[in-house]
């Protein structure tokens, strides 16, 4: 893995192999960003291989199961003599059908949500803080079905009960991280057209992907947690 050059800043995304994870990285290579990319299975060929191949001096790619903790202890080994200006993990999945009711859901699916969603992500960022600069950002995709405050309409339970999770994990990890200089967001893209979102989303990766970066970016040197829309506005907890 080629080392960070001094010129150019680093990001650590956990989960881009493709989708949202995938266009972010590509869009933070356009900036001239350096990007280590994390994907389930290294030997695959996802989009964010081929952006790899694309962009050698700028592109690295590591394997991570977000929901193996051995896998992301080992990533942490292995980064540890790393520094990167931000960490943002993007994990995201649904029960197989989303109009379920809570009551409705199988465990099975209850716990591969939640982990995926929540436990998995915050695994991820507790084991790897250690490589985000003094005063770099820390991360995840969060979503605005995980407010409880503009939850008026329901649907989706399981799905936005794991975003609020992720939410209140991520504020208590910020209650231990009151005393330092980093920034954390949580963002709350909208409805994009990806495997997650569906084809009838209203709004592309395209159109999306560069406000998310420039909220990224505008937090940096901000201390404390902010939860966060595409356009920078505050989303009710």
């Amino acid at each position: 893995m080629t080392s960070p050059t001094a010129e150019k800043p680093s990001i650590l995304i956990a989960g881009a192999s493709r989708g949202l994870g995938h266009a972010l990285s590509a869009a933070f290579v356009q900036r001239g960003w350096r990007v280590v990319g994390t994907v389930r299975d290294a030997a695959a060929d996802t989009p964010l291989h081929q952006l790899a191949k694309r962009h050698p001096d700028q592109v690295d790619i590591e394997a991570l199961d977000l929901c193996r903790p051995e896998q992301i202890a080992a990533l942490a080994r292995k980064l540890s003599g790393r520094r990167f200006d931000i960490l943002f993990v993007n994990a995201g999945t649904t029960n197989r059908d989303p109009t379920q009711t809570i009551g409705e859901v199988s465990t099975e699916e209850f716990m591969h949500v939640m982990h995926t969603n929540a436990l998995g992500p915050m695994r991820v960022i507790e084991r790897l803080e250690h490589c985000v600069t003094a005063t770099g950002l820390i991360g995840a995709m969060s979503s605005g079905q995980g407010s409880i405050g503009n939850n008026e309409q329901g649907r989706r339970e399981l799905y936005r009960g794991s975003k609020a999770a992720l939410n209140m994990f991520m504020r208590s990890f910020a209650a231990r991280q009151a005393d330092t200089a980093r920034a954390m967001v949580l963002l709350a893209p909208g409805w994009i057209r990806t495997d997650l979102g569906g084809p009838n989303a209203p709004f592309s990766l395209e159109e999306t992907v560069p406000d998310l970066i420039d909220v990224l970016l505008s937090r940096l040197g901000t201390p404390g947690l902010a939860y966060l829309d595409r356009f920078g506005e505050t989303v009710p907890w």
